[in-house]
């Protein structure tokens, strides 16, 4: 495990994605751990404790919680759900820069995989994507 950076690399920045969500994530190593997300702490930013624990999950999974990282996140798009699943992928892929032998757990965990599902655009004649209007018979 790397204890610094050097000098040329004073911080990891990667981009994480969910749904149209993307969030850039930036890991510093330093004195005191500390997590902002556009200028708020975790639970000022994710009202809910499933959302909390979702974005931070990386972190546990890796087992770096005792590590100290300052990480600041720059989340668009999307709603609160898909922006805490790309926080987590992105954090998982800043832990892989970091330190290279966290990728087997974070892989095993499913955390480095980009969650593809998305929803289907809505086709002309059509209610919903799918979902065709009303038959009468008459």
């Amino acid at each position: 495990m790397k204890d610094t950076l050097t000098k040329s690399e004073k911080y990891i920045e990667t981009i994480g994605r969910r749904k149209t969500a993307s969030a850039r994530v930036r890991i510093t190593p330093a004195t005191k751990m500390s997590f902002d997300i556009n200028g708020k702490t975790v639970e000022e930013y994710f009202p809910t404790k499933e959302l909390q624990a979702t974005a931070q999950e990386s972190l546990k999974e890796s087992k770096l919680t005792e590590t100290k990282f300052k990480i600041t996140v720059v989340a668009k798009g999307g709603g609160v759900s898909g922006q805490a699943d790309a926080i987590r992928h992105g954090i998982a892929r800043a832990l892989i820069e970091w330190d290279k032998e966290l990728r087997g757990k974070l892989k095993k965990a499913g955390l480095l995989k980009r969650d593809p599902r998305a929803k289907e655009r809505r086709k002309f004649g059509l209610k919903k994507a799918r979902k065709s209007p009303q038959w009468s018979k008459r």
